[in-house]
């Protein structure tokens, strides 16, 4: 793909998130030709499935936890990990972060969040690296959202957020998918969403933030 701005630009259009209307994103809509293609045209295409054109429920609950305690963000140094659209990274440089990094694997998620970003009038940082498994230093808060959707997942994250848990804050959203931990948390606020019965199956998912409390060691 030789323009990935240009791509995502034709592919999407500026709306915002239901819960955030804060702040404006690239989305696919059910009128845009990503949300109409198939998996197997965007494989041809050698595209990744788009994650980074829908604002899952958990960076939307992450954003507007966010921006309404901006105290809890302000002047420190952030990673949106797996960050998508960037959109919880987004809502951190807004309530006035210190830094943002935005890490995903696909290339084309963190043209996304910078694309994005830019829309905001807010600069942050692409990672492009897999950090699981290396604890990023400098960070004091670490975000992810919709990161547990299948058990491989979740057995590879989750101990590596516990084990970044002990040198700084990690927060994790998630829609109530059975993967997520249910003990070591504190459950920071919960709500119910509307989702897409496209994405989800379901046209609202209960989802909750909560700190990863760290592994002992």
């Amino acid at each position: 793909m030789k323009d990935p701005r240009t791509f995502i630009s034709s592919q999407t259009v500026i709306t915002a998130a239901p819960l955030v209307p804060e702040i404006a994103l690239h989305l696919a809509t059910e009128i845009t030709p990503i949300w109409q293609a198939t998996e197997a045209h965007l494989a041809a295409l050698n595209i990744e499935p788009p994650f980074w054109a829908f604002a899952w429920p958990g960076s939307q609950l992450l954003a507007r936890f966010v921006l309404d305690q901006p105290e809890r963000v302000r002047e420190k140094s952030v990673l949106d990990f797996a960050c998508g659209g960037g959109l919880a990274g987004i809502a951190c440089a807004q309530a006035g972060a210190r830094a943002v990094r935005v890490n995903d694997i696909d290339p084309l998620a963190l043209e996304a969040a910078c694309l994005n970003a830019a829309l905001n009038k807010m600069s942050v940082l692409p990672v492009t690296s897999d950090l699981v498994g290396i604890v990023p230093e400098g960070i004091d808060l670490l975000l992810c959202g919709d990161v547990c959707y299948n058990q491989q997942m979740a057995d590879r994250i989750i101990p590596w957020l516990r084990r970044c848990a002990r040198t700084m804050d990690v927060w994790m959203a998630d829609p109530g998918r059975p993967y997520a931990p249910e003990d070591a948390i504190e459950i920071l606020v919960s709500a119910t969403l509307p989702t897409t019965m496209e994405l989800e199956g379901k046209t609202e998912r209960e989802t909750r933030l909560c700190r990863i409390l760290p592994s002992p060691g």
